[in-house]
């Protein structure tokens, strides 16, 4: 991902503007929802796009004291990037077989295991490395994708306790995820959290001793404290995104959104009445108007589905994207309004200056805020602002 740590000296074509104090206020936001759990920053596909070692730096400045990641290659950089707490706890749970465990039982990352071909290939990699992995078990309590269901996790429970009476591995956690916590009363809220409790007593009744019990992800961390147990696992609401807008807006939940998008108008110009716009003329000027060409398109993540709906704030006025979204480029109806070329357009940011959020491309698009600011590409420039104070978790990991 192209980043650099502080304003250009000059317009840039687009830029995703990382504000990481807001990221840090967002951490200690979501402690004071679970001030009895520790807190795991999931910084997964490059921290949502946001940049996954500037976001998990920021994450432990701010009191963070796990780092979660989907595969063990992201893991697996943050813990070779020399920037973090070398004891820092990192998680990774998207394994496929023949996965680099080895390279994680020897980087100390804490791997999930779902099933018994995952609990072989972990173990015959503890002994490759000949130290114990650190393992966390997670259970299918409802969701239906990774983790042990219910009816095979007694043999999961009693091997992985042979295993750990070997020295081959140490179960560190116990842990699950919902399927609806989003939907705020949801049934399946409920009927998760005693399946969990359920499985997690007969692990604990066998023998097994984890450090770390863990089902709230951000929905959950927010609206259901029951689930908090010893860890929450805090993903979009870290970036200050709600994981509903069912559920409360970023400010209710005292959130500020992390990223602003914005580009530099490539073109104005003046166009009769009846001129068409975009591929397939699917919008057509109603009368003489000014067109300004905004330098980003699906290439960078601009979702095409926002065609003709997105919005944009171009010299403080919103304006919609006119037709289609192409690979690089969009085309906005000024209106007659002037603006000059380099001006800005504001994609989406937090709000504070009448721009729209992601959450207002979403529903352009007919999909979720976690999409849009995911999916920002690689040409897009992160932009970092106040990544000074990161330089405090340089000097931890140094020492």
């Amino acid at each position: 991902m192209t980043e650099t740590a502080s304003l250009p000296t000059a317009p840039l074509r687009a830029r995703a503007e990382i504000d990481l104090a807001a990221l840090r206020a967002n951490v200690r936001a979501l402690r004071a929802k679970a001030p009895g759990s520790a807190l795991m920053a999931v910084v997964k596909s490059e921290g949502y796009g946001h940049g996954a070692l500037p976001c998990a730096r920021a994450a432990v400045q701010a009191g963070a004291t796990w780092l979660g990641t989907a595969t063990p290659e992201e893991a697996l950089a943050l813990r070779r990037s020399g920037a973090l707490p070398p004891d820092l706890r990192i998680m990774c749970w998207l394994w496929t077989p023949g996965g680099p465990w080895r390279e994680a039982v020897e980087a100390d990352l804490d791997v999930s295991v779902s099933g018994m071909w995952a609990l072989r290939e972990v173990t015959g990699a503890a002994r490759r490395a000949d130290r114990p992995a650190r393992v966390q078990l997670k259970a299918d309590t409802g969701l239906g994708r990774n983790g042990c269901p219910p009816g095979a996790w007694s043999e999961l429970v009693a091997e992985s306790l042979r295993a750990e009476a070997e020295g081959l591995l140490r179960v560190t956690g116990v842990w699950s995820h919902f399927a609806c916590a989003d939907e705020p009363g949801h049934p399946s809220i409920a009927a998760q959290l005693t399946v969990f409790r359920d499985m997690l007593a007969h692990a604990e009744a066998q023998g097994l001793r984890p450090e770390v019990r863990h089902i709230a992800n951000s929905p959950a961390t927010l609206t259901v404290p029951e689930s908090h147990f010893d860890l929450v696992r805090t993903g979009i609401a870290l970036y200050g995104i709600s994981p509903s807008p069912e559920i409360g807006t970023p400010a209710d939940f005292g959130l500020r959104p992390v990223m602003t998008l914005s580009a530099s108008l490539a073109l104005v110009k003046h166009v009769p009445g009846g001129h068409g716009v975009s591929y397939g003329h699917h919008y057509t000027t109603p009368g003489e108007t000014t067109l300004g060409l905004v330098p980003v398109g699906y290439a960078d993540g601009i979702p095409r589905h926002a065609s003709s709906s997105g919005p944009v704030l171009v010299d403080g006025k919103w304006r919609t994207v006119a037709g289609r979204v192409a690979m690089d480029q969009f085309v906005v109806d000024l209106g007659g309004d002037e603006p000059a070329p380099g001006s800005e357009a504001v994609l989406f940011g937090p709000g504070d200056r009448g721009e729209p959020t992601a959450e207002d491309w979403a529903q352009a698009a007919g999909t979720i805020a976690y999409e849009i600011v995911t999916r920002i590409g690689r040409r897009v420039p992160r932009v970092y602002l106040d990544e000074q104070a990161n330089e405090q978790v340089n000097e931890q990991a140094k020492g």
